[in-house]
């Protein structure tokens, strides 16, 4: 189904590798130019590279720390035009309200909180000028499912989901959407170290983390791919409806619970 993308230009953050490299990848089948941006070039560079190839649209990069004061204003002057933005690259400590100081939590809120913010504020006020555009945010079920061991995480993303329900609820007045993706635990070299250290603690070797989510939805970790292919979508025509809306893609995980266990309800007694 060709859902309208040919020819759209999108600018993805974070995209080197993880989610953001599978989404850029999930965009560029569909037709899309790409500007790539991560800190890493090199990572990015290669990534792009492979893409181009396999694609054949024209991919760009730019390595660029959001964090920084001021780098938004420089992506969104330089990349005005790009009918998509995808806010992706973040990473916020894991650790308690006690264990997680404040340069930490500051450091993962200037990358990921106000990285998101000012990105959307900058590339917002260009596409509300010309009356088109879409941001999808890409933000976390710790958002809405919250975890004692993810304070800054979760007070982080909540903050996020706010925003992309306040700028989204009134943002197809100018002709722009604005929407956010709620990733589970996606299948991402993050996800696997932190399952590998407790997979070490309680089985006694790092390898066999498999086994911790075997309980979990379909036994494994979501792919990024599936996460991608939400987001292609929701950028697309197809999905011109939607804005200040939330998806949800952490095959039910939430709604189960955190932890999950698979049990099997008592049957009931007959009276």
């Amino acid at each position: 189904m060709d859902i309208g993308l040919k020819g759209k230009r999108a600018l993805v953050t974070g995209a080197s590798r993880g989610i953001g490299r599978a989404i850029a990848e999930a965009l560029a089948a569909e037709g899309c130019a790409l500007q790539m941006l991560a800190r890493n070039a090199e990572a990015l560079d290669a990534a792009a590279a492979e893409i181009g190839r396999r694609y054949g649209v024209a991919v760009a990069t730019h390595a660029i720390d959001l964090s920084r004061s001021g780098a938004a204003e420089e992506a969104a002057a330089q990349y005005a035009d790009v009918d998509i933005v995808v806010n992706n690259a973040g990473s916020t400590p894991r650790g308690d309200i006690l264990s997680v100081d404040e340069d930490a939590w500051r450091q993962g809120w200037d990358l990921k909180v106000f990285g998101y913010i000012n990105l959307t504020r900058e590339f917002y006020r260009h596409m509300q000028a010309r009356g088109d555009g879409v941001i999808i945010n890409i933000i976390g079920i710790s958002a809405e499912k919250y975890e004692y061991a993810y304070a800054a995480g979760g007070t982080g993303n909540a903050a996020l989901a706010a925003m992309t329900r306040i700028v989204g609820g009134a943002s197809l007045d100018h002709g722009v959407r604005v929407l956010g993706v709620h990733p589970g635990w996606v299948e991402t070299g993050k996800a696997r170290r932190s399952l590998m250290g407790r997979a070490a603690a309680e089985l006694g070797d790092e390898q066999r983390w498999p086994e911790l989510v075997k309980s979990w939805p379909r036994g494994r970790l979501i792919q990024p791919e599936e996460v991608a292919n939400v987001v292609a979508f929701l950028a697309s025509p197809r999905a011109g409806a939607m804005s200040g809306t939330i998806v949800t893609v952490d095959a039910g995980f939430t709604s189960r619970g955190y932890p999950y266990v698979a049990k099997q309800p008592a049957p009931r007694k007959q009276a």
